[in-house]
C-alpha cells in the first residue's frame, strides 16, 4: 500500500476505490458517466489501479419496466436490477471504450464477503484484474441480494471492497460537496472538512444524501462507511461526483477521514 495522509496524495495514490451513487449516474444524470469516466481513465493512465463501485441497477432498469418510481415489491426490485445492470454496464464500456480500458464486472452481497471461499475467490478475481489492467465494476448483486435491496446501500459494500483489496484511499462520490453539521439546505450548517480518526461526529445531524426515490444510502450510511474504511487504516474522502476529477488530481476539497493511526509493532 502507498501512504496516503491528505488530498494531495491521492494524485499517487497506487490503488483507489472510488463509488458512485444511483442518483448521480442514471435519470436526468445519466450524463455523469463520461465525466465520471474521464477523471478514472486519467487516474488509470498514470498506472493507479482503480475500482469503481456503482449502484444504479435498479434505478436505470426502471424506464425499460414502463414503471414511474422505484418499484416496492421485491420481484420487480430484482427484475429492474437484472435490465438495469445490463444497461449501465454497458453505458460504462461505452465510455471506456475512448481509452480502451476494458471493465470487468462484479457482482457480490454481502453473505459473500462473509463466506470465507467466496471472499477469497472475489479477492483473487479483483487482483487478477487489475493485474491486467482492467477497471473492475462492482455492484450488488441485487438479483439475490433481498435482504441488500431492503436495507444495504453501497457505501458499506465500497468500504469493504476496499478493505478486501488493501485500497490506499476510498473516494465515495454523493450529491453533495461533503459533510456538514447539519443538512446543508438547513440554516446553521457548517462544512466539516476533516474528521479525525476517533471523532465520534456526535454533534452532526444526518439528512439524506441523494436524490430522494432512487437511491437508498444518505450521509449517515457514508460516514459509517467511511469510519469503516478507516478503522482498516484507508483514509476515506466524501465529496461530490461533479469534483471527482479534482478528487483524484489531489486538490484539497470534501471531507476528509483520517485513518486510524498505524501501530509500531516493533517497540513495546
Amino acid at each position: 500500500m502507498t501512504e496516503v495522509r491528505g488530498h494531495a496524495d491521492i494524485a499517487t495514490a497506487r490503488r483507489i476505490v472510488v463509488k458512485v451513487g444511483s442518483s448521480s449516474v442514471s435519470g436526468p444524470n445519466v450524463g455523469q458517466i463520461e465525466p465520471l469516466v474521464d477523471a478514472l481513465a486519467s487516474a488509470h493512465a498514470r498506472g493507479a489501479e482503480v475500482i469503481l463501485v456503482s449502484s444504479g441497477a435498479i434505478a436505470t432498469g426502471i424506464p425499460y419496466l414502463q414503471l414511474d418510481a422505484r418499484p416496492t415489491d421485491l420481484a420487480t426490485q430484482q427484475a429492474a436490477a437484472a435490465v438495469g445492470q445490463n444497461v449501465l454496464i454497458f453505458r460504462y464500456q461505452e465510455s471506456l471504450d475512448r481509452y480502451r480500458i476494458v471493465a470487468g464486472q462484479i457482482l457480490l452481497t454481502a453473505g459473500d464477503m462473509e463466506n470465507p471461499t467466496h471472499r477469497s475467490n472475489a479477492q483473487r478475481a479483483m487482483e487478477r484484474l487489475l493485474g491486467l489492467r482492467i477497471l473492475p465494476i462492482v455492484n450488488e448483486n441485487d438479483t439475490v441480494a433481498t435482504q441488500e435491496i431492503r436495507f444495504g446501500d453501497n457505501d458499506r459494500l465500497a468500504a469493504m471492497v476496499s478493505v478486501l483489496v488493501s485500497a490506499d484511499v476510498l473516494v465515495l462520490l454523493s450529491d453533495i460537496d461533503a459533510l456538514y453539521s447539519r443538512p446543508p439546505g438547513e440554516p446553521g450548517a457548517v462544512r466539516i472538512d476533516t474528521v479525525p480518526f476517533d471523532d465520534e461526529l456526535s454533534g452532526v445531524t444526518f439528512g439524506d444524501i441523494g436524490a430522494a426515490g432512487v437511491g437508498t444510502g444518505g450521509a449517515s450510511t457514508k460516514v459509517a462507511a467511511a469510519k469503516l474504511a478507516a478503522a482498516a487504516g484507508i483514509p476515506t474522502l466524501l465529496t461530490s461526483t461533479q469534483s471527482v476529477a479534482d478528487a483524484l488530481a489531489g486538490r484539497s476539497l470534501g471531507t476528509w477521514f483520517e485513518a486510524a493511526p498505524v501501530v509500531d509493532s516493533t517497540h513495546d
